[in-house]
């Protein structure tokens, strides 16, 4: 057997590098990258690796460590998962700033490799810089954080440990069912050992990410149930997406009559004007698609967890005698909710189901809800009167309006993703990239570079809040270094307006969400704009919504990362659509509005659905 001297680090990134998957026909490398901060703990073993390796694997540097994982989930999540990329940081503060990405990555079931540094394996130095010593466990450091957000998580405590932990990590990267993060901590001391690894480990490697059959049993039944079915529906999810479905689905749709509703992950499935898409569905959902759901008798979930904002804390989907199907490539969320499980790939089934179905149709027509619903967004969506802030919704509409049909809006986290949901009309399948499943604030600016990454030819319009522009920036200056324009729209309410209104929802007096209500010996007036320029952006501030469509006109024509800011009304959300969720109100309150808004709770409870 021919061996090759490396050291862990040198082997570990020849092995990446030679990973490859077939998209759309043609075979690239499955690892687009690796990001990486550089510290103690990695900047002479991964770092000397990666340097050398360049051309094979490229290293891209980031300006926080959360935000470049962002960016990395961002990039698979727009290829619907078929690449991926890396990140490595040092031992410590730069790995644990990963976790909440990887959190967020678990959550989405989206793929990542984490190559975080950690401790000396001979403990010859112990504690060396950075380590987080646990006093009734020696084996344990900062990087065990990061096990229960991974799908995979291993420690490289000596470089013989790749022959099993690197295919181990690439079987669950490019799984459908298992798919997401994978953490390999890495050994300082361990990166810098040379091992003889045998050559026949580095054979390039062609991944193909299978598509799993349905039982044709379940499949039979989903059938039956459906041609005894008065008022189906089709709840599309992002696993729709991540199988390439929506073609299929759009042909589905068509054949049988059967309306879809979609999820955050699923929106853009299908076009917005497609005669089957009654629009989101939910607590952030149209009119349209919540009514469908209180009347259907069969509910079938494509691709999606059906978490709470989807089923309306479980009290939206409620007729009487009513049965659900989950179609998933995962058993895990197939079997929610009591379901009737269907395991198997989205498009797959959607064929095999078209196949069983013949020339059966649906006999619901929702087309009067659609219309409803079409006149409630022109109205929300209309510009403010003269001299009157803007809402959300109103500056989503002019974004919109001047927007190219093939962009790409992202967004995360606040009242935005809720508007966003409701009202964003997509054209093109990825034109709509919301992170939700986390709801991670500060995900929208380095998730869009990830985006823009993953297709350079999109436009991408990144809407954030004055919020999370706060909290995580800083990949502004990544995107202006490497090229990857994007338009960020800043919408600023001078606070948490989203959360100010859902205390006052639950009765509480304004409290620490507006920065008017917080504690503060003077209130900040921050120029946003102002900032982005000294990030290297383009930036300016609309004086009034009048303004707004010439500015985003000039960020859409830059040839740089551009910045629009405008002030917006903190107080206003869409009230169209929507149904009820689950915040639970204090039982015993001295404010009146608590214990009134604990009255109506309670009797909202008594519609979930419990035990299915």
């Amino acid at each position: 057997m021919t061996k090759t001297k490396l050291t862990a680090a040198q082997a570990a990134v020849r092995w990446l590098s030679q990973q490859f998957v077939e998209v759309e026909g043609v075979e690239v490398p499955f690892f687009a990258g690796c990001w990486a901060i550089f510290g103690h703990g990695n900047v002479a073993g991964l770092g000397e690796a990666l340097q050398a390796a360049q051309d094979s694997l490229p290293t891209y540097r980031a300006h926080n460590e959360q935000g470049m994982a962002h960016a990395a989930i961002a990039y698979a999540k727009q290829l619907r998962r078929q690449r991926a990329m890396i990140c490595t940081t040092s031992i410590g503060p730069g790995a644990t700033n990963m976790v909440t990405a990887a959190a967020l990555a678990h959550v989405n079931r989206l793929p990542v490799l984490f190559l975080p540094g950690d401790v000396y394996a001979s403990r010859r130095p112990d504690p060396v810089l950075q380590q987080v010593e646990a006093f009734g466990d020696g084996t344990v450091s900062a990087n065990d954080c990061f096990r229960p957000v991974s799908r995979y998580f291993d420690r490289i405590s000596r470089p013989e440990h790749l022959l099993t932990a690197l295919p181990r990590a690439i079987a669950v990267l490019t799984d459908p069912a298992d798919c997401g993060p994978v953490t390999l901590a890495f050994c300082q001391d361990v990166q810098a050992e040379a091992y003889d690894y045998p050559e026949a480990f580095f054979q390039r490697r062609l991944h193909r990410l299978r598509r799993q059959p349905a039982d044709p049993r379940e499949l039979d039944d989903l059938a039956a149930l459906l041609l005894t079915a008065e008022a189906p529906l089709i709840v599309a999810g992002g696993g729709v997406r991540y199988s390439q479905a929506e073609a299929a689905l759009a042909r589905f749709a068509e054949a049988t009559g059967l309306p879809v509703v979609e999820t955050q992950g699923g929106k853009g499935s299908l076009a917005w004007d497609h005669p089957a898409n009654l629009g989101a569905v939910g607590v952030t959902g149209t009119s349209a698609a919540n009514a469908a759901a209180e009347t259907a008798d069969l509910i079938v979930g494509i691709g999606t967890r059906l978490q709470d904002f989807t089923t309306g804390s479980r009290a939206l989907f409620g007729a009487p005698g009513r049965r659900l199907v989950q179609v998933n490539v995962g058993a895990f969320d197939a079997a929610k909710h009591g379901a009737l499980a269907v395991v198997g790939d989205a498009r797959t089934v959607i064929e095999g189901l078209a196949t069983r179905l013949g020339d059966w149709r649906a006999s619901v027509d929702h087309s009067a809800g659609i219309a409803d619903w079409n006149v409630a967004f022109e109205a929300v969506t209309a510009a403010p009167a003269a001299g009157v802030l803007p809402s959300d919704a109103q500056v989503l509409g002019a974004v919109w309006r001047t927007a190219d049909e093939d962009a790409v809006v992202v967004c995360a986290a606040g009242g935005l993703p809720g508007e966003l949901h409701k009202l964003w009309r997509t054209h093109r399948p990825g034109g709509y990239h919301v992170e939700y499943g986390f709801s991670c604030m500060g995900y929208e600016i380095a998730g869009g570079l990830g985006v823009k990454m993953a297709e350079p030819g999109r436009e991408t319009i990144v809407m954030v809040g004055d919020g999370s522009y706060l909290m995580l920036n800083s990949e502004i200056v990544t995107s202006v270094m490497l090229g990857a324009k994007l338009t960020i729209v800043v919408l600023d309410n001078r606070g948490f307006g989203c959360i100010n209104r859902l205390q006052a929802g639950a009765g509480g007096a304004p409290f620490n969400n507006l920065l008017a209500d917080s504690l503060h010996e003077t209130l900040p007036d921050i120029d946003f704009a102002a900032h982005a320029r000294s990030l290297g952006a383009n930036a300016e501030k609309v004086s009034g919504f009048g303004d707004l469509e010439a500015a985003l006109n000039r960020a859409y024509a830059a040839d740089r990362t551009s910045v629009v800011v405008i002030d917006t009304d903190p107080a206003f959300s869409t009230e169209a659509g929507g149904t009820w969720w689950d915040v639970a109100v204090p039982e015993v309150s001295a404010r009146e509005q608590v214990r009134a808004a604990r009255a109506d709770y309670e009797i909202q409870i008594k519609h979930q659905r419990t035990g299915d």
